[in-house]
Order: C-alpha cells, then sequence, then structure tokens
C-alpha cells in the first residue's frame, strides 16, 4: 500500500505564492511520474503539472510562467511552486503518482488540499 500526504494549501490573495508538498510512503518500489491535478467546483479533474522520473515536465497552459513542478527522488516528494496566484486557481489540489510497487504498476491519489485565492 501506498501513502500521499499533501501539504501546503490554504488562502491567499491573488498576485500571491504557496508551495504544495506531497510525500509518498509505503511500499514504492520505484516512481515513474508524479503530478498534480485541481479540481474547481463545478468542473472535472485537470491536470496542473507533472513531472517524470527523468525531470520531464508538463503544465497546462493556464499556470504556465506561473507555476513549477519540481521533485526529490530521495524522498519521494514532488512540490508544486505556485506564482502570481488567480482567483481562477482556486480549487482542491490532488497530488497523483504512478509508480510500481515491486508487483505492479499502480496509480495513487492524495486526500487533496484546498488552495483559495481571493480578489
Amino acid at each position: 500500500q501506498v501513502q500521499l500526504v499533501e501539504s501546503g494549501g490554504g488562502l491567499v490573495q491573488a498576485g500571491g505564492s504557496l508551495r504544495l508538498s506531497c510525500a509518498a510512503s509505503g511500499s514504492i518500489f520505484s516512481i515513474y511520474a508524479m503530478g498534480w491535478y485541481r479540481q474547481a467546483p463545478g468542473k472535472q479533474r485537470e491536470l496542473v503539472a507533472r513531472i517524470t522520473s527523468g525531470e520531464s515536465t508538463n503544465y497546462a497552459d493556464s499556470v504556465k510562467g506561473r507555476f513549477t513542478i519540481s521533485r526529490d527522488n530521495a524522498k519521494n516528494t514532488v512540490y508544486l511552486q505556485m506564482n502570481s496566484l488567480k482567483p481562477e486557481d482556486t480549487a482542491v489540489y490532488y497530488c497523483n503518482t504512478d509508480l510500481y510497487d515491486g508487483n505492479r504498476r499502480s496509480n495513487y491519489w492524495g486526500q487533496g488540499t484546498q488552495v483559495t485565492v481571493s480578489s
């Protein structure tokens, strides 16, 4: 079993910054990719940013130039630095990991952390 623990969400004014963290623990043999998704009320969950084991990254167009994803492989942790936040960034942010647990390749989700940006 694998657990993802997220932290760093909160309330911030437009133009401000937040840094999200997500640490994976448990039966981890290797991690292929880690990423952040978000879901706003009444909307579908969408990819925000993703980073592979080879440090390849991709971002949603709406966050390019404002958000930066990074990872610490030794700690099985992924970060999302969010700058120049906008009210439309308000959502629950979920951590996701694609990994091999020694038996099979699996996908896991965190519990989510609320990010609220006030105008």
